[in-house]
C-alpha cells in the first residue's frame, strides 16, 4: 500500500515486543533505507550482527546499510552472502541488481536481476529493474517489454506506468504514451512528475487548451504541496503566458509572465512577454470607435474587442477548461 511511515511504526513497536527476532526485519531495514534513517538502520544492523550474523535477514540488513553510505561494493559482498546461505533467498538478487546499476556495472546487474525472476517471476521490481537497465543501454524496444511486465504485476502502481509512458514517448508512440501519462496521473502519482509529462507531451502534439489545462493543474498540485519555487513551474508558467498573449487576454498573460519573472530560467522571456504585452494593450486600448448622433449631437464610444465576444474564446476563458485525457 506503499504507507511507509505506517509501517516503520508498526516494526518499530514489533522490534519493541520482540528485540531478538529477524524475521522480516530484511523487510524493516528496506523500509529505513527508502526514508533514509540512517541512524536507526545502522542500530539495526549492529543489532542483527549480535543475535546472529549467519542469518540471510542479517547480512540483507547489513548489505542496505552499506548501500545507504554509498559503499556499493561492501553492499553487493554482503547480498552475496545471503545468497550463500539461501540460493533462493529473492530480495538479495534484486538488491544486488540494483547496486550493480548504481556500479554502472550493467551486465552484472541483468544477470542478478534474470535470477530473482527464476526465484519468483512475479517480483516486479526484478522486471522494473531490468526495463531500467535496458533503458540504460538505450534499448527501448527492450525496455518496453519489460517495464510492461512490471506494470501488469502493478497496474495501479504511478511509478510503472510513468515508465511505460517514458519508454513509447522515446519509440514516438505519442498516443499510448499520452495514454499512460494520464493514467499515472488518476490512479495517484507518487513522484509527481505524471501531470508534468502529460502537459509537455500536449504541447508537444500541439493540443494547445489541454496543455494549458494540464499546466495549470500542475500549479496548483505543486503550490498546494509547498513548492512554490520548484524549477519546472517556470516552464508551466511560461507556456500559460504565451497561451494566454495568444489569445490576446491580456489579464491572464500579465498575471503568468509575472510569476515567471520569480524563475532565473525563465526571466528573460518572461520581461519579453510582459514588454509585448505591454505594447499590445497600448494598440487595444487605442482601438475605440467613435459615433455621433447627428439629430442630437451626442457622442458615443464603443471599443471594438480584439476577440468577438461570439466565438468560443470570448466565451470561455482558459481558466474554466477542464482537464480531459
Amino acid at each position: 500500500m506503499r504507507e511507509i511511515e505506517q509501517a516503520v511504526k508498526a516494526f518499530k513497536q514489533l522490534h519493541k515486543l520482540d528485540p531478538c527476532r529477524l524475521e522480516n526485519m530484511d523487510i524493516y531495514s528496506n523500509l529505513l533505507y527508502v526514508k533514509e534513517m540512517g541512524g536507526d538502520l545502522a542500530d539495526l544492523a549492529h543489532h542483527s550482527c549480535e543475535i546472529d550474523k549467519y542469518r540471510v535477514e542479517t547480512c540483507c540488513v547489513i548489505g542496505n546499510y552499506y548501500s545507504l553510505r554509498g559503499q556499493h561494493e561492501k553492499a553487493v559482498l554482503y547480498f552475496q552472502r545471503a545468497l550463500k546461505l539461501n540460493p533462493h533467498y529473492l530480495s538479495s538478487w534484486t538488491l544486488m541488481g540494483h547496486e550493480y546499476m548504481e556500479m554502472k556495472n550493467t551486465s552484472a546487474a541483468i544477470q542478478a536481476y534474470r535470477q530473482a525472476i527464476e526465484v519468483n517471476k512475479r517480483d516486479y521490481r526484478a522486471w522494473y529493474g531490468l526495463g531500467q537497465t535496458y533503458e540504460i543501454l538505450k534499448m527501448p524496444t527492450y525496455s518496453l517489454y519489460y517495464y510492461m511486465r512490471a506494470q501488469q504485476l502493478r497496474p495501479n502502481d504511478s511509478r510503472m506506468v510513468v515508465a511505460l509512458g517514458e519508454c513509447y514517448e522515446k519509440l514516438e508512440r505519442l498516443v499510448e504514451a499520452k495514454k499512460c501519462f494520464w493514467k499515472a496521473h488518476s490512479v495517484g502519482d507518487v513522484e509527481g512528475m505524471a501531470l508534468l509529462k502529460l502537459a509537455k507531451l500536449y504541447e508537444r502534439l500541439q493540443e494547445d487548451d489541454q496543455a494549458a489545462s494540464a499546466y495549470m493543474e500542475y500549479i496548483s498540485k505543486m503550490e498546494t504541496q509547498g513548492f512554490a519555487k520548484f524549477e519546472e513551474q517556470g516552464q508551466a508558467y511560461k507556456y500559460l503566458a504565451n497561451y494566454y498573449l495568444s489569445r490576446k487576454q491580456w489579464d491572464e498573460a500579465y498575471a503568468a509572465a509575472q510569476k515567471c519573472v520569480e524563475f532565473l530560467e525563465t526571466r528573460e522571456e518572461a520581461k519579453a512577454i510582459l514588454k509585448t504585452i505591454q505594447t499590445e494593450r497600448g494598440i487595444t486600448e487605442s482601438n475605440i470607435h467613435v459615433d455621433m448622433d447627428a439629430s442630437t449631437g451626442s457622442i458615443t464610444m464603443e471599443r471594438h474587442p480584439l476577440v468577438p465576444s461570439d466565438t468560443p474564446l470570448g466565451r470561455i476563458t482558459p481558466t474554466a477548461l477542464r482537464f480531459t485525457p
